[in-house]
């Protein structure tokens, strides 16, 4: 009897998808990580998202490989839905990127897979202007509800990343340490946010380089695993 996957969505913009380069850190694989891609299930194997040329090393590949060390009979099924440079707003329930992930993770589930986590990284798109800064809890706050009543997902942990903290070196994302207090705090069920200090960027002040998306990806297990256990 084929084991049931444990299914983990990936949402939110650029810094989930991944920009680390790929020649920065040594490939992970493994027969018992997969990912969705064009409407099957393959290895998984980076980079896991497509949104953009520039996609590389992410933060799920080590995420899953950490959660796999603590349960090695586990198969994991990465979501990768994923899009860089997009703000919260399309984000939330009736807009394209919302709707996108909720239809693709149903399909999965109809499947018989169970979805175990939900893994956010987003802000820097909403760090730009006062009004989008200062009702993001609110919205988030919203989706993540909304996000997991229409999923059955009530009890399914949520798992946030602070943007990176090499954003006070970048010139537009002025309302940053906002999003990450948000983010820090965000008071909803089930919920933890990784924190990025320490991390280091590619030399954009944008994005997380390679070894710190590894880096980023345990600090996002072992928080998931605190909530679910």
């Amino acid at each position: 009897m084929t084991t049931q996957r444990e299914l983990f969505l990936l949402i939110g913009q650029s810094n989930m998808a991944g920009r680390g380069l790929l020649n920065t850190t040594t490939p992970l694989t493994h027969p018992s990580i997969s990912m969705y891609r064009d409407d099957q299930w393959q290895m998984a194997q980076e980079p896991l998202h497509t949104d953009k040329a520039t996609a590389g090393v992410s933060l799920g590949i080590s995420f899953a490989h950490h959660i796999l060390n603590t349960a090695p009979n586990t198969r994991i099924g990465l979501l990768p839905c994923a899009v860089g440079g997009t703000p919260l707003s399309r984000w939330m329930p009736g807009h394209d990127l919302y709707e996108n992930a909720v239809s693709i993770t149903k399909s999965v589930l109809s499947q018989g897979d169970t979805l175990k986590g939900i893994l956010w990284h987003q802000g820097e798109a909403d760090s730009k202007d006062i009004p989008t800064a200062n009702t993001y809890e609110n919205r988030l706050t919203e989706m993540i509800t909304t996000l997991r009543s229409e999923l059955n997902a009530d009890h399914v942990p949520f798992i946030a990343g602070e943007l990176g903290h090499f954003l006070q070196h970048h010139g537009q994302c002025v309302y940053f340490t906002s999003i990450n207090q948000t983010l820090r705090t965000l008071n909803v069920p089930l919920y933890a946010c990784a924190k990025a200090k320490g991390l280091t960027d590619i030399g954009d002040d944008v994005h997380f380089d390679g070894p710190s998306l590894r880096e980023f990806g345990r600090r996002y297990a072992t928080h998931y695993l605190q909530v679910a256990h």
